[in-house]
């Protein structure tokens, strides 16, 4: 049971644009000459390229806040129409041949195939006398879904996705068990798509009631009530006339009651109208308490509450007390026994707990039961075993700790060495927890604890076919532009020579309060016993030191993520650990408009780049997909002080005619909701064109039957890491054959 729920459900479930003027006036003259190079680049003039053939410039521009923003390539934002359709077609087509061609792919792809087709058992769920939980197994492609009875009971299969679709493209997305463990709801989507339908199997008879399938489920979380005979969840309307961006705002929170068509499912809080919310709803383990949330980015909560046990209780949103609304911080709520439990940065950047009682729901009567501390991030919170469960970050780093309710430690827990754990998880009334622990060089493992006396053991252990022993780990710090300093992980082997020679991986994100923490990647291996380094810097806009950290690299201070990152090449470069021309740099979704901002910035500093999924256009972004609910982080061109920040650095705006830029890979997929393919479309046709070496490698890789985190097949992982591992190979100069 945790409150992170609610402070994590949505990172880009919205954690990655229309053809309208963008607040100003928009002209479009096909074929036209291009404006200058400083605005867009000529790229119907360039007498040399690599790749297929350019794409075809527009002489298309927008006056936003009385200034000119030329857009060449806004024509390829039409995806379904057929000259875009087909120039995405020969790129990709162009980019897997290009790939398949590199040296020494065959012993990297047997290499990469040994790292990821693994067994991994995941850590149990128990519900009534059921007990839940996945494992992915080393002669398959997706994970598969158990139950079985009590601890020692035979499992079951529950789920099989491997069996739903002959091609592979059906994924689930998810398990929601009533707390009796006699049903279960599932979400299921096309291509691994956010877009989603529930579904609700009884877990005896493994049969689901075909007749209570719940469209429009991007957005639900189901949280069953305690009597076992309905749900909660938020639900989008289907209706194709309305724009993908506007979706959230029709968002509302109903009530599922098992036996009935959904079609009749009562409306318990009504939509805000509001595209740059989110809605979310929960019920209290005890099923007195219905909270529902809106969440106004990643900065921000509002909390209402409905007593579920109240008679006569006006529908909709007037039957719910407001707990916090308005204040600038967001709120976590754990109602139990009577009090809620709230994790908030209210006044305590870092994170503190508060203590509630439901009959005086005034912030002001609120009292602090467990301080903000002065060197750690309190990340999550959770109730086991009728204690506080407490996960914090100290220098990028996990640390756990059990609270009574009370507020009084009882202790920590000891983990393995410095690395990442999630939070203990379990039931409320049960002694038993689990926790699973990795970092850059120790597989995952997931360990039980004992609640009350704090004995732990492992549960399971990953074997991966790696020897991590020739490797090490370090946190450094350096400075950024500002002075801020910055912290750092780098991993290399032991006993590099520090004179530029070593090629280097600098991974990064710098947002939406996610924190990049030390993790286990098998497949990295592949990369580092090639002799390569990898270096993850914990850039402004995470949460790794706190909200305070998190909205220094937001909205009018987003360049502060950029510069960190440029900071963090720079102090590489200068402590001998590598040099330019041994230097790649990666990012996904907001990573990807991290490396596409310092591609176009500081173009000298890499090699080559990894964007995937990205955002790249910031001028138009939040026309598109789920761009509105991303405007708390990262503002609208539709305000012009916003306008004239994003205009600044938006990655797409910043293409420059001649200038050698590094060589990229764009990494996009053709079914991702989330963050719209047409950024990775306008900026590959953009960089293409304007490249002044025009040996360099542009590459656009398509994924079919993928959404924003990729197909959800261990073939199609393998294939993307083996295409990417190739390409910087050989950018960096590593020989593979």
């Amino acid at each position: 049971m945790s409150a992170a729920m609610t402070l994590r459900t949505f990172a880009w479930a919205s954690c990655a644009w229309l053809l309208v003027s963008c607040g100003g006036a928009s002209s479009t003259t096909p074929e036209a000459p291009s404006p200058p190079a400083t605005e867009a680049p000529d790229m119907n003039s360039a007498p040399a390229h690599f790749g297929p053939p350019l794409a075809r410039v527009e002489r298309t521009a927008d006056t936003i806040h009385g200034q000119q923003v030329p857009d060449p390539y806004r024509w390829l934002e039409a995806e379904k129409e057929p000259e875009v359709k087909a120039w995405m077609k020969e790129y990709d087509r162009f980019t897997r041949g290009y790939l398949n061609e590199l040296p020494g792919r065959a012993a990297l792809t047997a290499r990469v195939n040994e790292l990821s087709y693994i067994d991994f058992v995941g850590a149990p769920r128990r519900r009534g006398n059921y007990v839940f939980f996945t494992r992915r197994h080393k002669d398959k492609e997706k994970a598969i879904y158990y139950v079985r009875q009590g601890k020692t009971g035979e499992p079951k299969v529950l789920l099989d996705p491997n069996t739903m679709s002959k091609d592979g493209s059906i994924a689930v997305k998810g398990i929601f068990p009533s707390y009796d463990g006699k049903t279960v709801v599932y979400k299921l989507s096309k291509n691994n798509a956010d877009e989603a339908t529930l579904h609700i199997m009884d877990v005896s008879t493994l049969e689901t009631r075909e007749a209570e399938e719940i469209i429009g489920a991007k957005y639900a979380y189901p949280s069953w009530s305690a009597d076992h005979q309905g749900f909660y969840y938020v639900r989008l309307p289907t209706d194709p006339s309305i724009p993908v961006s506007e979706l959230p705002g029709y968002a509302e929170l109903r009530y599922h009651k098992l036996g009935t068509s959904p079609d009749t499912d009562a409306l318990i809080y009504e939509k805000s109208g509001d595209p740059k919310r989110f809605l979310h709803g929960e019920v209290s383990r005890d099923g007195r308490w219905l909270l529902a949330y809106h969440n106004h980015g990643w900065n921000r909560t509002d909390v209402y509450f409905r007593d579920l046990k109240a008679a006569h209780l006006p529908s909709g949103k007037e039957g719910f007390t407001p707990l916090v609304v308005g204040e600038d911080a967001k709120f976590s709520v754990l109602p139990w026994q009577g009090k809620f439990y709230i994790h908030t940065e209210y006044g305590a950047p870092r994170g503190r707990v508060l203590v509630a009682d439901p009959k005086q729901p005034k912030l002001a009567a609120f009292k602090e039961l467990i301080g903000e501390q002065e060197d750690a991030v309190l990340e999550d919170v959770g109730i086991v075993g009728g204690r506080l469960t407490l996960g914090y970050l100290r220098r990028a780093s996990t640390e756990l700790r059990l609270h009574e309710l009370s507020g009084k430690l009882v202790r920590s827990i000891a983990l393995p060495s410095i690395g990442s754990a999630t939070n203990l998880m379990g039931n409320p009334e049960d002694d038993d927890a689990y926790y699973t622990f990795s970092s850059f060089t120790t597989p995952f493992t997931t360990y039980e604890v004992s609640v009350k006396s704090g004995e732990s053991k492992p549960y399971f252990t990953l074997s991966v076919p790696v020897d991590a022993s020739p490797y090490e780990v370090k946190q450094v710090h350096y400075p950024s532009k500002d002075g801020t300093q910055i912290s750092m992980f780098i991993v290399h082997k032991r006993g590099i020579t520090l004179d530029g020679s070593t090629p280097f991986l600098l991974h990064g994100y710098g947002g939406f309060n996610i924190n990049k923490t030390p993790e286990f990647d098998a497949a990295n291996f592949a990369w580092l016993e090639r002799g390569a380094g990898y270096a993850v810097p914990n850039l402004r806009g995470g949460g790794e030191y706190g909200e305070d950290w998190h909205r220094d690299g937001m909205l009018l201070k987003k360049q502060n993520v950029f510069d960190d990152f440029i900071a963090a090449a720079e102090y590489l470069t200068k402590a001998g650990y590598t040099r330019p021309e041994r230097l790649a740099i990666s990012g996904g979704s907001n990573g990807g408009l991290l490396v596409g901002a310092v591609m176009t910035q500081r173009p000298e500093l890499f090699k080559a780049v990894v964007c995937a999924v990205p955002l790249l256009d910031m001028v138009r972004y939040h026309l598109f997909g789920s761009g509105k609910t991303w405007i708390a982080e990262y503002g609208s061109a539709d305000d012009p002080e916003q306008f004239r920040a994003l205009h600044a650095y938006s990655p797409y705006h910043h293409v420059k005619r001649g200038v050698s830029y590094p060589a990229l890979l764009m990494l996009s997929a053709d079914s991702d909701d989330r963050v719209d393919p047409m950024h990775a479309r306008k900026f590959t046709a953009a960089i293409q064109a304007a490249q002044g070496s025009p040996t360099t490698p542009v590459l656009f890789r398509m994924e079919a039957n993928a959404g924003h985190g990729g197909g959800d097949l261990v073939e199609k992982t393998v294939e993307r890491k083996v295409d990417t591992f190739a390409f910087l190979f050989s950018q960096l100069g590593v020989r593979l054959d």
